[in-house]
């Protein structure tokens, strides 16, 4: 067991979930929230703060600033407030409560974007406020995880060779797209590796990063307004994008077997699934779950948000209706045992009568 004495020194690297009795097709999940930041955020969080205080950019007296969707802010908001320096996130409108409500309880300020940028939409302004906040004062330091070479080799470093020791024949990798540091990192890792691996990078339908047009996305976490920095087509192999809906369905499929997964994650297994069932082969594949599902319980696990959002058939109707029927099968279970009650209260009263 390990013993620590600050949040960012355990991690959970070595877990993964085999998805093949769930959708039929062979995928194990690469599970990156059991950490205290609950997301794979932390390993970028922990690599870009020690890289500037390395470099001297963070000292006393700094204040750590970042524009995040919500994962990368808690990370910060954790490592912030373990090592002292006070931490402010920008985020945006579609950012979880749940997880604004993390960052203050670490201490960290949140300022939320309402309006998209006409052209960038809410990254672009998010990354517009965060610049103009570094230019009113030299304490804010932004550790700008869209450029930060450092995001991508947490996961060069880490998270990559953690798949490698588990999984020596590995066919076929899939990671979501989002600042592309997790994606890049590991694709870079892959490329160097011993034997040939396809990387499949799965993206939102709406997003921008691998060209199309823009379109409406209320999931936070992947998919980007404006193509990341970071991003090197060339060590991608292949490209899935996933609708909103289809991310909803994953979630709700895979909580429906009792794991609570995130939209990332939700992304990632649909985005796989549908890439899996073109091949025609079994190939050996894993998929790297960003975060876990808590932090979702408002939004995508929610019926009338989705509902509103998206519609009456967002949500699988035979998931719903299982739900349903259990539910239904527990209230009748409920009044069975209630009958039984009563039925032996009645005979105790008759009991007594007759003592």
């Amino acid at each position: 067991m390990p013993v620590i004495s600050v949040p960012q020194d355990f991690n959970e690297d070595d877990l993964f979930v085999d998805l093949e009795g769930m959708f039929g097709n062979s995928l194990f999940l690469k599970c990156e929230g059991f950490n205290f930041a609950g997301s794979i955020k932390l390993k970028a969080a922990t690599e870009m703060v020690e890289a500037a205080e390395r470099d001297g950019l963070l000292r006393p007296g700094s204040v750590l600033v970042e524009s995040s969707s919500g994962n990368l802010g808690v990370a910060l908001s954790m490592i912030a407030a373990a090592k002292g320096y006070p931490f402010l996130c920008v985020t945006d409108s579609r950012c979880n409560l749940a997880t604004r409500l993390m960052m203050e309880a670490l201490g960290g300020q949140v300022h939320v974007i309402t309006e998209p940028d006409p052209v960038s939409g809410f990254l672009g302004a998010r990354i517009d406020h965060v610049r103009a906040l570094c230019a009113s004062e030299d304490r804010y330091v932004w550790l700008n995880q869209y450029t930060n070479p450092n995001n991508g080799m947490a996961h060069y470093r880490r998270t990559a060779p953690a798949v490698a020791r588990q999984f020596p024949d590995l066919d076929v990798l899939f990671v979501g797209a989002g600042t592309t540091g997790t994606l890049m990192g590991c694709a870079r890792y892959f490329r160097e590796w011993h034997r040939p691996v396809r990387v499949v990078a799965v993206d939102s339908v709406g997003s921008v990063t691998f060209g199309g047009d823009a379109g409406r996305r209320m999931i936070p976490g992947l998919g980007a307004g404006r193509r990341p920095p970071m991003l090197d087509e060339s060590y991608v192999d292949d490209v899935v994008r996933v609708a909103e809906t289809d991310t909803i369905r994953a979630c709700h499929r895979l909580a429906g077997s009792g794991f609570l997964f995130g939209g990332s994650t939700g992304t990632v297994v649909s985005g796989a699934m549908d890439w899996l069932a073109r091949q025609g082969r079994k190939l050996t594949a894993v998929a790297i779950a960003p975060d876990l599902g808590e932090r979702y319980l408002e939004t995508i696990y929610q019926t009338n948000w989705v509902r509103d959002l998206y519609g009456e058939d967002a949500v699988d109707s035979q998931a719903m209706t299982g739900t349903s029927q259990a539910m239904t099968g527990t209230s009748q279970a409920m009044t069975g045992t209630s009958q039984a009650l009563t039925g032996t209260s009645q005979a105790l009263t008759g009991t007594s009568r007759a003592a």
